[in-house]
């Protein structure tokens, strides 16, 4: 049962700015709402005041400058979706949007309630803006570097150059994800791996970036690459952090991160050499 709470809707950040100012702590800002309102009926946070961040002007854009995408904080993941900019710039993070809860989740969950992609991190307060990098956000389950009188007001990214190829798979459990692997590598003109990004998500407090097994990818051509899917699986597994909880033991998370790598490594390093994907390998989104 949810118990008895204010709500306000501003319409400009100086509103949103007076209206966290006077409530602190006994305030939570929602757009989506989505895990907010799981939260409150379970009694996990209590609040005085809700306040809605949807008819906040400016939220709700995307918008290219300077090189780099900015998407807005209350845009929808079907808007992510959707949008032409993204699927040309960054068609591995409309792919990933695709793969959120389902349709009707996605018309409402926002992109600042659900990060997981590398990117710069824009919040606002009475006192100034200040950026942040999304690795130094996410400090844990339900827990960020947001302050109580600030706002995500944007997430800024660079588009991968050409040559980039990806795959995004996901396991989950009645539509609560268990697993995530998103795999996005760069091939050289030669042939080669010249840059590369794994993350694992949802077996552990946050997400994580795996530097030193991308290391191991560098100067990998597509054929080295589909060999190395097993030894680089097995090295993410080694460290990834896993936990306990209702989806699954940190032992099985833990081997599902070992198979779930192992196929990703495999459906890039396809993509990369040109090939069509296995079909066990159907469910990766590619760019």
């Amino acid at each position: 049962m949810l118990r008895p709470f204010a709500l306000y809707r501003p319409t400009t950040l100086p509103e949103l700015g007076d209206l966290l100012a006077e409530h602190g702590g006994d305030a939570a800002i929602y757009a989506g709402g989505t895990e907010l309102l799981l939260l409150l009926k379970e009694g996990l946070i209590r609040v005085r005041c809700l306040i809605d961040v949807k008819r906040v002007a400016g939220l709700d854009a995307i918008a290219s400058d300077d090189g780099a995408v900015t998407i807005g904080a209350t845009v929808r993941h079907r808007a992510v979706e959707q949008s032409p900019l993204l699927l040309e710039r960054c068609p591995l993070l409309a792919g990933v949007a695709a793969h959120v809860a389902n349709v009707r989740v996605r018309h409402v969950g926002t992109v600042g309630g659900n990060l997981a992609f590398d990117a710069a991190m824009s919040l606002w307060s009475r006192g100034g803006e200040r950026q942040i990098p999304l690795a130094e956000f996410v400090l844990g389950a339900y827990e960020t570097a947001r302050r109580e009188d600030e706002i995500v007001t944007s997430v800024r990214l660079r588009p991968w150059p050409q040559g980039t190829v990806g795959a995004y798979l996901k396991f989950g459990v009645y539509e609560r994800p268990t697993l995530g692997v998103a795999l996005a590598v760069t091939m050289s003109p030669a042939g080669q791996v010249s840059e590369a990004r794994l993350a694992v998500g949802c077996v552990g407090p946050r997400p994580r970036r795996f530097t030193d097994v991308e290391r191991r990818a560098i100067g990998a051509t597509a054929a080295d690459l589909a060999d190395a899917a097993k030894p680089l699986a097995d090295a993410t597994a080694e460290a990834v952090d896993t936990v306990d909880d209702l989806h699954g033991s940190a032992d099985y998370k833990r081997e599902m991160t070992r198979v779930f790598v192992r196929r990703a490594v495999a459906a890039v390093a396809a993509r990369a050499a040109g090939r069509e994907f296995d079909e066990r390998y159907a469910h990766a989104v590619v760019v």
